[in-house]
């Protein structure tokens, strides 16, 4: 059902990170260039893509569609309790992913004389869409105990 309250977290979750794929992750500054990082990689000035980040855009894009169809998975509670812990563990993992890029810029991106790096605010929206995913879990047991107890009184 499209109209329970867990299908609208699940909806601001996808929202969450589809923004965090789009927007950049982090500024690095090397001498007078100015790079941006990106889910899908390292762009300099000019929006030319210098180095790919196949592992993070590969967890934000999964992030990014497995809540949506959580949502259509209305009739499996369970499935959908089992599948928002996975949407979870992704949130969890592309969240280690941006930090470790922005805080292990030298060895993931030889060649570059980094000399200042600024996080933006989409780091912080993986964290967001966690809390929604935990609203939204806690909604489907909700749902499962309310189901559960009108058994018993049949």
């Amino acid at each position: 059902m499209i109209q329970r309250i867990q299908s609208l977290y699940l909806f601001i979750v996808s929202v969450l990170v589809a923004v965090t794929v789009i927007v950049p992750v982090a500024s690095f500054a090397a001498g007078a260039d100015a790079f941006e990082l990106f889910a899908y990689g390292l762009k300099d000035a000019a929006g030319e893509k210098v180095v790919g980040t196949l592992y993070m855009a590969l967890l934000l894009d999964a992030a990014c569609l497995l809540p949506l169809v959580t949502i259509f998975l209305y009739n499996r509670r369970m499935l959908q309790v089992r599948l928002c812990v996975v949407e979870a563990v992704l949130l969890l993992g592309a969240e280690a992913m941006m930090l470790a890029y922005f805080f292990l810029w030298e060895r993931c991106f030889d060649g570059f004389e980094f000399n200042a790096g600024s996080l933006n605010y989409t780091v912080a929206l993986p964290l967001a869409g966690l809390v929604f995913c935990w609203l939204a879990i806690r909604g489907i047991m909700r749902d499962e105990l309310t189901v559960r107890s009108l058994d018993r009184i049949r």
